[in-house]
């Protein structure tokens, strides 16, 4: 059953939509958000396997809405779903990271196509990109599916789950600075919680006891910003 966020402040259409998804074959488990701060709160606390949502709403439309997904997701698929889009419009919610648009009015089956088309490609996309093994400096490499961190000609390790998501944060976007809330929102799905913010510091110091027998790669603290992790030429 595919988990869907549905964000429509069209009360009468929301509920149409959902109603069609729910009845499909296979059946879909539809979430629902009036605008789009609601659909920001419930796609950090349900995680949902794909997002349709409206472009004008009252209290964040859906392009702020998206900015603010893909601060912290790159790959959940979003479509767009309005009655008029202009070309220019259409251009900025791609470049924010919308996969798609579907025209207002459509039916249950044809968004369903949409979303089945998106699903089989992103997934697909998604298996390419996880079965890999990053290289980290000169001595190491973590295999990113398993969750083995590797020392060439030495030793083996499975990381923790959590270990392994945080390491993996860092390797997606090496060379860059991973703000801390990010982290925390996505870890551990919170921004501000004070313990939460201590386990993640935990971890980090776990982390930079693993690459400490290489010093061609740091794990970098950012004051006041996050995390970076550093591959020295």
């Amino acid at each position: 059953m595919i988990k869907l966020l549905l964000v429509e402040d069209d009360a009468n259409l929301c509920y149409i939509i959902q109603g069609g998804l729910e009845d499909m074959i296979g059946g879909y488990q539809v979430l629902t958000a009036s605008n789009g701060e609601e659909g920001l709160a419930v796609w950090k606390a349900q995680q949902p396997d794909v997002i349709v949502a409206d472009i004008e709403m009252p209290v964040m439309d859906g392009y702020e809405m998206v900015r603010r997904i893909r601060e912290q997701d790159e790959h959940v698929p979003i479509l767009f779903t309005s009655g008029r889009v202009s070309p220019k419009d259409m251009v900025k919610g791609y470049e924010l990271g919308v996969n798609n648009y579907v025209k207002k009015p459509f039916l249950a089956e044809e968004l369903h196509a949409h979303i089945t088309a998106l699903l089989k490609l992103t997934r697909g996309m998604s298996v390419q990109k996880e079965v890999r093994e990053v290289l980290i400096g000169k001595l190491f490499s973590f295999d990113t599916v398993r969750g083995v961190w590797k020392q060439k000609g030495g030793e083996e390790r499975m990381l923790t789950a959590r270990e392994a998501d945080l390491l993996r944060m860092l390797c997606e976007h090496k060379g860059q600075i991973v703000r801390r809330e990010v982290i925390l929102s996505r870890l551990w799905n919170t921004e501000e919680d004070y313990f939460a913010s201590r386990s993640l510091d935990v971890f980090v110091s776990r982390l930079r006891k693993l690459l400490a027998a290489d010093d061609t790669v740091e794990l970098k603290t950012v004051k006041g910003v996050g995390l970076m992790l550093e591959e020295k030429v």
